[in-house]
């Protein structure tokens, strides 16, 4: 008579470190899509987005745990304790991103490119409305210093266009990237400049960022200077003045297509 050997025990740590994964994980994402959907605030978001992170990290540490016992006890569990960790650290992988460039990066959530005289957010009723009652607000010129040797490629762009056609070009390209127009007063008056005023939204979370533009007429020529501002922390870990390259980039396509 053949005697069959009992299956030998979960890891509880293997099947604890599954479900915290996933709930982390879960919860995760619905901060995202809540966040997107207008159902979050953004403050709420990133309140879920930090436990998120806190339940990876437990999960990763009952991760840990659950390999010493299996490895020591030969407890059932590999399956769960791996599929965790895939969880976590995939749940880990932005903010850990994130992390990188908070260390690599001095800490601002405002870029110019004219850190001595930034372009000026639009105080019309329009722009106001539009930003639903927010109003950026600027840096010291200190903290702007720190600016440059951490984006030595954020600079003011120069077009053979008079500043009708730069503004033409601009509001073609803040299109093309996506950008909704907040408040717009073209070229003229006294100084003959002109400013834009635009929103966008971040990849991941799809917070509300703020751009402005502005354009000074030069003999023959057109400057163009861009501000980029986030709402939200201190630390906009470079997403500012990858907007403004982004945005150089799409207007010397636009330029190189005429």
């Amino acid at each position: 008579m053949r005697r069959t050997l009992p299956p030998e025990p979960w890891s509880r740590a293997a099947l604890w470190s599954r479900s915290v994964a996933l709930f982390g994980a879960v919860v995760a994402i619905l901060s995202v899509l809540f966040v997107r959907l207008n159902v979050m605030s953004p403050v709420s978001a990133l309140a879920c987005l930090g436990a998120a992170v806190a339940l990876a990290l437990v999960a990763l540490l009952l991760v840990c745990a659950a390999s010493v016992a299996i490895w020591r006890s030969g407890r059932r569990g590999v399956g769960a304790t791996v599929g965790a960790a895939v969880v976590a650290l995939l749940t880990l992988a932005y903010p850990a991103y994130l992390a990188v460039e908070a260390v690599r990066l001095p800490v601002l959530s405002d870029i110019s490119t004219d850190t001595a005289s930034p372009p000026y957010f639009s105080l019309s009723r329009a722009a106001y409305e539009a930003r639903k009652g927010f109003q950026p607000k600027g840096l010291p010129q200190r903290a702007r210093e720190a600016q440059r040797p951490a984006y030595p490629d954020v600079e003011p762009i120069v077009v053979d266009l008079d500043a009708d056609e730069a503004f033409a070009l601009v509001l073609k390209t803040a299109k093309a990237v996506g950008w909704r127009v907040v408040d717009l007063r073209p070229p003229g008056g006294r100084t003959g400049e002109g400013h834009a005023d635009f929103l966008d939204k971040t990849l991941i979370m799809g917070f509300d960022e703020d751009v402005t533009v502005r354009l000074k007429p030069l003999p023959g020529q057109t400057r163009i200077d861009l501000r980029s501002a986030s709402r939200y922390g201190r630390h906009d870990f470079g997403a500012n003045a990858k907007r403004i390259m982004a945005f150089a980039d799409e207007l010397q396509t636009q330029l190189d297509a005429r």
